[in-house]
This record gives structure tokens, C-alpha cells and sequence, in this order.
């Protein structure tokens, strides 16, 4: 099958960063399931997410991408357009979420957690907002986190990153809605995933301390987050942008 005849059979394209496992997977399901091809920016093997999405009778690919290199990043977008034709969809779920005291942060980790969670956000912007507004539809979704809003301890650079996302999205969302291009962000909270899992968030009790705060009493999954991804990804959600959506089981309630 021709990437022409790909990109017709499908509703639209979709860009997900960060969708090897976790959140980023489940998003990438979601759009999936919704009709949408999808395109799969992250360091590490995304094969899984290739192979449930093919299996289900959707075209999917993933390309190995630095989400906070600008030249990784223009690779994977030229990759896009060779394979489906350019992106109408970009969710960009990638980020990295150390732990670690103020003072006890170094430059390096620092500049790394900017790189990674903010600076990408402005180098995937540069890179597939062009195609959406030619074409006069485009959604762009960020993921930030209610950490900005909570301000929890030991995730100084994080809750900064993720602060810096929303700004990003409200200014942006006022200077290209003219176009038909939406941009909005969804914050999730503390979600049961691979990397939390594994990180110190599961070592210090912060699920459990999260856990209490929620007015919703039981952890969040990544399937938590698929209807938002679904919606700000609509047509339906044609009139509605530069608004953060909260999903962490009501700790935040902006």
C-alpha cells in the first residue's frame, strides 16, 4: 500500500511523541481506534505500540526521535511526510520526571528536563504547525502535568517544565486559531505507569500522599486519559482552545 493510499484510508495523522509505553501508548490507541494513522516519535522501541495499532487493522510507524534535538526532530518530520503525507494531529506527550531536591539539581539535569519537556514542545511546534494551518485544521495537544498547579516537593525543574507548556499553549492557541489550528493541554496526575513505577515516585509513598489528596479515591491509569485525547483531537472540539484539562482525580480542581 502506497503512503497516498495510507493517508486516504484514514481520517487524519497523528503525531505522538513518547508512545513507546504508558500514557503516550494509550493516546496513541486512542487515536488509533478513532481512525487516525499514527506516527510514533520516541527514544525508546515503540514496536508494541506499531504492532497493537497494525493488529487492529490501523497503520501506525515509529521513528527513533530526540524530542529535544531540532534536527531529530525535522528527521521524523520528514519521515511523516514521505510516509502519510505531513500531520494534522500533534500530541506530544514525551517528558522525563526526576525527582530530585532544589539543591541537589545540577545545570546539566536542569537544562536536560527543559530540553526534553519544553524545548520540544517549541521544536515540534516549527515542525508540523506549517502543514496544519495550509491545510485550515490542526490540533495540538500538550501534556503538562497538575505538578505546576500542586507544586510538589523535589520536582522543582518538572513543575517549571510543565508551567512553561501551559504558557506556551495559551499564547500559542491566541495566534493561530485564525487558522483552524487549536492548541490545549491536558494535565494528568499521578498515573500508574512503567516509568512511575520504576522511578522514586513509587519509592517515596508519592502515590500513596497523591492518593489521599484526590477526590476520586484510587489511582489514575493511562486508559484515564484517552477520552480527553479523543475529544481535543475532534472536530467537535473545533471551538475550544488555549484551556488546560485536568485529569488527576480532582487534586487540582482549577
Amino acid at each position: 500500500m502506497t503512503s497516498t493510499t495510507m493517508h486516504e484510508a484514514h481520517r487524519r495523522v497523528a503525531v505522538v511523541t513518547g508512545a513507546a509505553a504508558g500514557i503516550g501508548q494509550a493516546y496513541a490507541l486512542r487515536l488509533a481506534a478513532d481512525g487516525h494513522a499514527v506516527a510514533i516519535a520516541d527514544l525508546g522501541p515503540a514496536e508494541q505500540t506499531v504492532r497493537l495499532i497494525e493488529d487492529a487493522g490501523g497503520a501506525a510507524f515509529a521513528v527513533p526521535t530526540d524530542v529535544a534535538d531540532p534536527d531529530s526532530v525535522a528527521r521524523f518530520a520528514r519521515a511523516v511526510a514521505d510516509r502519510f503525507g505531513g500531520a494534522d494531529i500533534l500530541v506530544h506527550n514525551a517528558g522525563i520526571y526526576p525527582v530530585v531536591a532544589f539543591e541537589e539539581t545540577d545545570w546539566s539535569t536542569w537544562r536536560k528536563v527543559m530540553g526534553v519537556n519544553l524545548d520540544s514542545a517549541f521544536h515540534l511546534t516549527h515542525a508540523f504547525l506549517p502543514g496544519m494551518k495550509a491545510k485550515g485544521w490542526g490540533r495540538i495537544v500538550l501534556v503538562a502535568s497538575t505538578a505546576f498547579h500542586t507544586g510538589p516537593p523535589g520536582l522543582v525543574a518538572y513543575a517549571a517544565s510543565k508551567g512553561g507548556v501551559i504558557g506556551f499553549a495559551r499564547s500559542l492557541a491566541a495566534e493561530i486559531g485564525e487558522f483552524g489550528v487549536t492548541v490545549n493541554v491536558i494535565a494528568p496526575g499521578m498515573v500508574r505507569t512503567p516509568g512511575t513505577l520504576a522511578g522514586r515516585q513509587h519509592e517515596l509513598g508519592l502515590f500513596d500522599k497523591v492518593l489521599a489528596a484526590q477526590a476520586i479515591k484510587r489511582t489514575g491509569t493511562p486508559e484515564d486519559l484517552m477520552s480527553a485525547v479523543s475529544f481535543l483531537t475532534s472536530d467537535g472540539a473545533s471551538f475550544v482552545t488555549g484551556q488546560t484539562l485536568a485529569v488527576d482525580g480532582g487534586v487540582a480542581r482549577l
